[in-house]
């Protein structure tokens, strides 16, 4: 199949899963009612309208650009650590995203006496601010170690180290907090496309439709450091100025994604493996385009699963991507490794 057939093919595979994002669901809503909604036409039933405008739209757009900036930060990260375990979470990135919400949902409890899962909005809003601060501040940190050290193993062993680190400060948290805040916590980690509407939603939207296309200027970066330390120098590529832009483009995608949809695993990790099997080959002004569209289907699969009839929307994203992502990159491996005996 030639290239251009590939991407297509991704196109149609993403049009359909949006499509069936919008039909699909615990409430039957005709096609002809939702075109209707979709085209401003207010006389269809309020409920129908309230479901496909604050509830479908939103989640569809959100597990787009949510699937494809996590895809993306996986092959940035499998790039710049030449690791094929490596994914959005290695470098402690996403751990501390979750120590910044842990901070703020566990303590808020035992200091403010208010639990902050009552707040509404503003408790949503004070758990998006403080994921991304603590992302952002482990991020910080590891873009100082990366200067500071020269073996990209080095640099993966601190960053399990840092996020080892946060989840044993989270477990100290869980226990002196009470049982309401640790419950709410726990929620936020389950990972969740709905929780994302209005103007958060527009907000998040906006910043991954522009930070995306951004990060696909380092795919020649990324080319050269798949070459090797020693190669890359000599074709004139300052490392440390080429891993610093590269974990930080991965490290504020998955801090931003972290922040409005909780920690969602198995995607920035399986995606990359599936998109080097179909377009074979390991160059990333291929595999980068290739990733957005791969992530964003895988997401909005996901998605569709976890509210379909029967489950009433509470199944987590997170088990939902292990489950479908799991078989599929293992048989991904498998194949590989038939082919090369």
């Amino acid at each position: 199949m030639k290239l251009a057939s590939k991407f297509i093919l991704l196109l149609v595979g993403l049009l359909l899963f949006f499509v069936l994002n919008l039909l699909l669901g615990t409430v039957k809503i005709p096609v002809d009612a939702i075109l209707s909604i979709l085209l401003g036409d207010e006389s269809q039933q309020e409920i129908w309208r309230n479901i496909i405008l604050s509830s479908r739209v939103p989640q569809a757009l959100t597990a787009t650009v949510a699937g494809a900036g996590l895809a993306v930060s996986g092959l940035q990260m499998q790039a710049v650590l030449r690791n094929a375990l490596a994914g959005p979470s290695v470098l402690g990135i996403s751990n501390g995203a979750s120590l910044g919400v842990a901070f703020v949902v566990l303590m808020s409890g035992s200091l403010g006496g208010v639990a902050l899962s009552r707040l509404g909005y503003l408790g949503d809003a004070a758990m998006s601010v403080a994921a991304i601060v603590g992302a952002l501040a482990v991020m910080a940190l590891i873009l100082y170690v990366s200067q500071k050290v020269k073996g990209s193993v080095t640099l993966l062993i601190i960053g399990v180290m840092i996020g080892y680190l946060a989840t044993a400060i989270i477990g100290v948290l869980k226990f002196f907090s009470a049982e309401e805040d640790v419950k709410a916590y726990v929620v936020w980690g389950l990972g969740s496309f709905a929780r994302v509407s209005g103007d958060q939603m527009m907000l998040f939207v906006l910043l991954m439709t522009g930070l995306l296309p951004l990060s696909m200027l380092l795919s020649k970066t990324m080319n050269l450091l798949l070459l090797g330390d020693y190669y890359a120098s000599n074709l004139g590529l300052n490392l440390r100025r080429a891993r610093l832009l590269v974990i930080s483009s991965s490290g504020i995608l998955v801090a931003i994604v972290t922040a409005y949809c909780g920690p969602i695993m198995f995607i920035g990790l399986a995606v990359p493996h599936l998109c080097r099997a179909l377009f074979q080959t390991s160059d990333h002004r291929i595999l980068m385009p290739a990733c957005m569209l791969t992530g964003a289907c895988l997401a909005l699969a996901c998605n569709l699963v976890a509210r379909m009839p029967g489950f009433e929307g509470a199944l987590p994203v997170n088990s939902v991507t292990a489950l479908i992502g799991a078989p599929v990159i293992a048989s991904v491996i498998f194949r590989r490794h038939q082919s090369i005996e």
